[in-house]
């Protein structure tokens, strides 16, 4: 347990940032996820006005440091490349 008050807020902050990152991770996995089940549905349209919000959130958690902006890219790409392989 923290002892000195530097520490208390220390443990304060990183419950919030756990916090934070959790809703982030969740936010993500159900994004891509959706994407993903509606490519397999043949719901290319659908999908596809989806990417936009999937884009908006990994590019902010990329901005805030819970991912790396290479791997938020990479997710991006991959998505885009699926939609694009499906559709054509």
């Amino acid at each position: 347990m923290a002892i000195t008050k530097s520490a208390k807020k220390a443990h304060r902050q990183s419950l919030r940032r756990r916090e934070r990152n959790l809703i982030n991770k969740r936010k993500i996995k159900n994004l891509i996820k959706q994407v993903r089940s509606l490519v397999e549905q043949k719901k290319i349209k659908e999908a596809k006005s989806l990417l936009p919000q999937v884009y908006q959130t990994l590019d902010k958690v990329a901005k805030t440091g819970y991912l790396k902006k290479g791997t938020a890219d990479r997710m991006k790409s991959r998505l885009t490349k699926l939609i694009k392989k499906a559709e054509g």
